[in-house]
């Protein structure tokens, strides 16, 4: 199984606004990278708080992606695994509307609302111990048993610290774009408690490219 994180961020470090709106900062090819990756991969994994910010999932648009994708036997949109402790979502939010398969990632307690199969078709529950947090190894464990076998992650950042620790990040593309945004409270890419100098995970570039004044990076992150 391989998980690959792709995002663009400023050239400050930052993926969003103040006020946390949905980015306008990429430009038109970044745009039609980020799908190239989605109509590669089996699912698209999402944090809630960011699906809540956009209040709609990103989806395939280009004819040759989609139809590449029906050529390979997969459908026309990878389903979107929206990853959330609490289960907290709002179900008026346009996702819910969007002709997509929606799967929702939990705890036991995060599932109990979500019983509603019009809304998620599948509610996975993989929790640690002490019935907090979302235990990633058994994630990997369900989803292999569902053939899934190239995730591609979107976001937040909350979620991408869990990850990194989790060492559930395998690849990163990552999109430098020329825009300051500033603000102490706007986020970064990866957020949480912060990694220390020794267990801060460590990447390989593969390689890098310039489009017009954009530099799309991608990494091999070290296990």
């Amino acid at each position: 199984m391989k998980t690959t994180l792709v995002l663009a961020m400023t050239a400050d470090g930052k993926i969003a606004d103040v006020t946390k709106s949905p980015p306008t900062f990429g430009s038109k090819r970044d745009y039609a990278h980020l799908e190239a990756q989605m109509a590669l991969a089996d699912v698209i994994l999402v944090g809630s708080g960011t699906l809540g910010d956009g209040g709609s999932a990103v989806l395939v648009q280009q004819p040759e992606l989609i139809q590449a994708r029906i050529d390979r036997g997969q459908p026309a949109q990878p389903p979107q695994i929206v990853a959330s402790r609490s289960g907290k979502i709002d179900p008026q939010l346009a996702f819910f509307t969007q002709p997509i398969d929606r799967w929702l990632l939990t705890t036991k307690t995060g599932a109990k609302d979500w019983q509603n199969p019009d809304l998620f078709s599948k509610v996975l529950t993989c929790e640690t111990a002490d019935g907090r947090d979302i235990d990633w190894e058994a994630v990997k464990a369900q989803l292999l048993e569902l053939n899934i076998e190239n995730i591609c992650f979107l976001g937040g950042s909350e979620l991408a610290a869990s990850l990194f620790a989790a060492n559930f990040i395998d690849e990163l593309w990552l999109t430098i774009c020329p825009t300051i945004y500033g603000g102490s409270a706007a986020p970064s890419p990866v957020s949480g408690t912060g990694f220390s100098p020794d267990t801060a995970p460590k990447l390989v570039l593969l390689s890098a490219d310039r489009v017009e004044q954009e530099l799309f990076l991608h990494y091999q992150v070290q296990k």
